[in-house]
């Protein structure tokens, strides 16, 4: 538990967090980009082999972007979406605080860093959940 802490803390304070960080407030806003960040976050988990249960969120995360993405779910806080995309650029870059390109290694810091997103944001993952499962109704069903 103190070493994944220390981890955390590490990738956090990391210069390439910042600049995730940085990238994030600038392009959260822009549909295009969050659609292509989520396709790249997709190939870089399946290429990662990624435990199911890490999966399976970062496939709600998916549907939460994309939904987030097409104006059909918006009650996303900004603090979190940005949080979210910076989490995500990390993921997806192959330069970070341990570097992807090292075999399992490598990919210990961001599956890491994508556990304490899903703890970070748990709320707003339940929130958008039961928003699927009401089957609310979307802005392009509505035209």
């Amino acid at each position: 538990m103190a070493d994944t802490k220390n981890l955390l803390e590490r990738i956090l304070h990391s210069v390439f967090f910042k600049s995730a960080q940085k990238k994030a407030s600038k392009s959260a806003r822009n549909p295009a980009f969050l659609l292509q960040l989520m396709t790249r976050v997709f190939q870089a988990s399946n290429k990662a082999g990624i435990i199911s249960d890490v999966q399976e969120k970062i496939s709600l995360l998916g549907r939460l972007i994309r939904a987030y993405a097409k104006g059909e779910y918006r009650t996303l806080p900004w603090k979190s979406l940005v949080l979210t995309v910076t989490v995500l650029i990390y993921f997806v870059s192959p330069i970070d605080v341990i570097p992807d390109l090292l075999p399992i290694v490598g990919f210990t810091d961001d599956v890491a860093l994508l556990v304490w997103l899903f703890r970070t944001i748990s709320t707003d993952l339940d929130a958008f959940s039961e928003w699927e499962k009401r089957g609310a109704v979307t802005v392009e069903e509505v035209k």
